[in-house]
């Protein structure tokens, strides 16, 4: 009952969200993102002209091992250009309390989105593909309950 109540939450806050251009996330079935399964998403870019974030969407649970997370990504234009790759390490959890951060919607559960790109122009119009891998010590990294891509328009303050 509570997952219905979930899915049912979310389905209606994506609905209003009008800056959002692309948003889907990967779930992990053990919940364990391992380094020989990298995440990829092809998006579409019509238009050129605005500016865009991109983000990563991390949902982890409790059992996560570590304080951060250290991933890998590229984002790859139409024409099979590599426009980004880099390696980011976000906290998840406070260092010295070990309070988790991000928001919780279903217990131990807690999503967090990671903006690598931040007012991207897209120099064309066409299908992006982005790929993100986990890059920590562990090939099998417990605790990662989904990983997503969100592309959203940057709107200008009038």
């Amino acid at each position: 009952m509570r997952f219905i109540f979930f899915v049912g939450t979310i389905c209606v806050l994506f609905a209003c969200d009008s800056q959002r251009v692309f948003e889907k996330n990967v779930e992990f079935k053990e919940r364990i993102w391992k380094i020989s399964e990298p995440v990829g998403f092809d998006f579409q870019i019509e238009d050129t002209i605005n500016k865009y974030n991109v983000a990563l969407n991390v949902r982890n649970s409790l059992n996560y091992p570590y304080a951060r997370l250290f991933f890998n990504y590229e984002l790859i234009s139409p024409d099979k250009n590599l426009l980004s790759k880099n390696l980011v390490a976000e906290y998840l959890f406070d260092q010295k309390t070990g309070e988790p951060f991000g928001t919780s919607g279903l217990g131990d559960v807690y999503d967090h989105q990671f903006t690598v790109l931040k007012n991207y122009s897209f120099k064309k119009a066409g299908i992006y593909h982005f790929k993100a891998e986990q890059f920590m010590r562990l090939d099998s990294l417990p605790g990662v309950v989904a990983v997503g891509l969100r592309v959203e328009l940057v709107r200008s303050k009038e």
